[in-house]
């Protein structure tokens, strides 16, 4: 049994997903595209991270189904984009992306990026109308939990006052050089788990001075540093690898605990391989 296997998180809800997942962002769609889901799936990966926009659900689906392994071992997170922001449109997102995958539930739906420019009356009532559709589907047992992605406070404070259900889970670019502390510590406070996306800063963070010093310390690669802190300040990694060597090592990360020191050293570094994406900027 691949370690991480044993290694799960439980949301608000009392729903267990696995801590490490493995992220399908940007992923070739070619005839590559199953191997490496495939490979990641033998190696003990369970967690999958997808969304409406990657484009790749019917192909998820079916190396999911192509496994063998039962679809109640697996933990399946899709996205709503930013062109169904509202009740309706959301629930058919939801219906198109099932549709897809061929699954009769999910285990998380997110939303994917918050609509946050104009009035502020018009994108927190996209918000409010996307996150109702949301709980509808929870409450009819269609997906197992939901929750947002890129919600920084300010977005999650008019979300919760229209809210019957609060997310359990936030998925925030998070890594050493990009902690966004605050909307972590808001998030947490208020019973969300956070999800880190880009947890090795798009590979930036492999060659950086202080990662390599600390894996050199401890016998590992960067990248294992860097997703252990994740997994130390409680974030859920969710990487992405398409060889072999990778996707073991992402897995292999909770044989050694990098010191109180180490971690604290890897909070505090200055900004480093930010993606630029912020949801008050991007423009979709």
């Amino acid at each position: 049994m691949t370690k991480s296997l044993t290694k799960f998180t439980k949301l608000s809800n009392g729903v267990e997903m696995p801590t490490v997942g493995f992220g399908t962002w940007q992923i070739p769609l070619n005839e590559n595209f199953k191997s490496t889901i495939q490979t990641a799936i033998q190696l003990g990966y369970r967690h999958f991270d997808t969304a409406q926009i990657y484009n790749n659900s019917v192909l998820m689906g079916e190396a999911i189904r192509e496994s063998g392994i039962p679809r109640s071992e697996f933990f399946i997170t899709s996205k709503v984009w930013a062109s169904h922001r509202s009740y309706e449109s959301a629930k058919e997102a939801f219906e198109q992306v099932r549709t897809q995958l061929q699954l009769d539930y999910l285990d998380l739906l997110l939303i994917h990026w918050p609509a946050s420019q104009g009035e502020p009356m018009v994108w927190q009532a996209q918000n409010a109308g996307t996150w109702r559709a949301f709980e509808e589907l929870y409450k009819d047992g269609l997906v197992r939990a939901i929750g947002v992605a890129n919600f920084l406070p300010h977005h999650l404070v008019p979300l919760l006052a229209r809210a019957k259900i609060t997310p359990m889970v936030n998925q925030l670019e998070c890594h050493p050089g990009y902690t966004q502390a605050a909307a972590v510590r808001f998030s947490e406070e208020r019973g969300m788990r956070v999800q880190a996306w880009s947890p090795l800063g798009r590979g930036a963070l492999i060659r950086h001075p202080h990662l390599l010093r600390i894996a050199e310390a401890h016998g590992v690669t960067t990248a294992q540093v860097a997703l252990r802190w994740a997994v130390q300040n409680g974030l859920m990694p969710i990487p992405k690898a398409t060889e072999l060597q990778h996707q073991r090592e992402n897995l292999d990360i909770f044989d050694f605990e990098l010191t109180p020191e180490e971690v604290d050293e890897l909070t505090r570094l200055p900004q480093a391989a930010f993606s630029g994406l912020h949801p008050d900027t991007v423009t979709f």
